[in-house]
């Protein structure tokens, strides 16, 4: 048997729920990092007395890292191992964090939240398909979809420290984001006992480590330890990314990008703008973050409701109904006229939304081969980073001028189209093997 049905034979084990654990965790804290900084802006704001543009700019400093940090990732990952790029991302990110915490000036924050995101940016691209190959087809869209479901973990408790703890003090902000940084430090610490993929060192010729690494969780699972048929091909060199845009691969390629960009710019336009907003329409802060704390907790039902749909109705399916239903939630924070009426689409918009991410976090590690899956997914993820950095700056531009129903309004649109890119162009990828190179040429 090769590596790859050896790890299709395999039931879902402690070691996979260790994995789930530890790999949500960095989902969590790259959540919480992106988060703390709608709470922040509000304060920067008035103690720094920044306009609207310049807000936006802080804002998209930490999307710009990520956007680098996607890059920088899928090439590293490919070329020297997923978990290598993992430990080291999450280290930039917790120095990144913690400095920015004590920053004193425009150009200092800016600088620190473009390096936290770097870190973020690269972890959060690598984990998925990192984890999904320790994965069998036949849990693996349930299992990243609660792998990212993570992320909502952080943003209740960013949302959480941004009421109880940012409008406390002065300095509450720079509390908020020191605390983001602490805890990465025993993660890393707990992360240092996991393996590299073994199908990424079967795919690089180092069968024998991926045998043990196998053998190993084989063993954990009370199973009967495996035989490859397959011996040490010596190191293959780097597939060039130019394969992305072979014809088997280049639709693939193509409608991940639209997929991405779509949902990240509508989910940060949404998400770093939303307690400023509310401030904007007369709500206090403290009421803005309040309000705040109950749209994010619709998450955790949002990325509930993908990780059981994904096998069900299909990736595609998925990503694109939440996409439609996210877009008809926001044109009802559009035409919200009270703060109630705010806060039931902004819950709506906010479970609809994180759905999304539970979606396309288990569909894009499927549309690409092993040797390109880091690349594929980090050029995706760094693509839809352009959005996510837009989106702060053009909202802060668009708000004096369209105003709500003007912000909303865009979001809707960018998001309809996004769904029909995805179903008209998107491939099936349900209980597709990720090692079949003939597979990916049918789809």
């Amino acid at each position: 048997m090769s590596i790859a049905a050896r790890i299709e034979c395999l039931p879902f084990t402690r070691f996979h729920w260790k994995l789930l654990f530890l790999g949500g965790l960095g989902y969590t804290f790259d959540g919480l990092d992106s988060a703390i900084v709608a709470f922040a802006l509000p304060m920067l704001k008035n103690q720094w007395h920044l306009s609207g543009p310049a807000l936006g700019l802080l804002g998209s400093a930490t999307y710009l890292g990520y956007g680098l940090g996607a890059l920088l990732s899928g090439w590293w990952g490919d070329r020297s191992g997923r978990r290598r790029v993992m430990m080291s991302a999450l280290a930039i990110y917790a120095i990144g964090s913690l400095l920015s915490a004590g920053s004193s000036s425009f150009t200092a924050f800016f600088l620190c939240r473009l390096l936290s995101g770097i870190g973020a940016g690269a972890e959060a691209t690598i984990i998925a398909p990192y984890l999904s190959e320790f994965v069998s087809a036949r849990y693996r869209g349930a299992f990243t979809a609660a792998l990212t479901g993570f992320y909502s973990f952080g943003y209740v408790t960013a949302a959480l420290l941004g009421f109880m703890l940012v409008p406390a003090m002065d300095d509450g902000w720079r509390w908020a984001l020191a605390l983001t940084g602490f805890p990465v430090l025993m993660l890393l610490w707990w992360r240092r006992a996991l393996p590299e993929s073994p199908r990424w060192l079967d795919e690089r010729g180092q069968t024998a480590e991926a045998c043990r690494i196998v053998g190993d969780i084989e063993e954990s699972a009370g199973l009967a330890v495996g035989l490859t048929t397959t011996t040490d091909r010596g190191t293959p060199s780097l597939r060039p990314v130019r394969d992305l845009f072979a014809p088997k691969l280049r639709r693939s390629t193509f409608m991940s990008w639209a997929m991405w960009l779509a949902i990240t710019f509508s989910f940060y336009a949404f998400f770093t703008w939303i307690p400023t907003l509310m401030i904007e329409r007369g709500m206090t802060i403290t009421r803005s973050f309040g309000y705040a704390i109950s749209i994010y907790f619709a998450q955790l039902p949002g990325y509930a409701c993908a990780a059981l749909l994904t096998d069900r109705l299909g990736r595609r399916g998925t990503v694109a109904l939440f996409m439609v239903a996210g877009a008809l939630s926001a044109i009802g924070m559009a035409v919200s006229q009270t703060p109630i009426e705010v806060l039931i689409f902004g819950m709506m918009l906010s479970f609809f939304m994180n759905g999304t991410f539970g979606g396309i976090y288990a569909y894009t590690p499927e549309l690409f081969p092993t040797a390109l899956r880091a690349r594929g997914m980090g050029l995706a993820s760094a693509i839809a980073r352009l959005g996510a950095i837009a989106s702060p700056v053009l909202i802060g531009w668009l708000y004096p001028l369209a105003g709500f129903p003007g912000v909303f309004g865009l979001t809707t649109l960018i998001l309809l189209s996004g769904a029909t890119v995805t179903l008209l162009f998107g491939p099936r990828t349900e209980k597709r093997p990720l090692d079949n190179e003939q597979a990916f040429a049918k789809s």
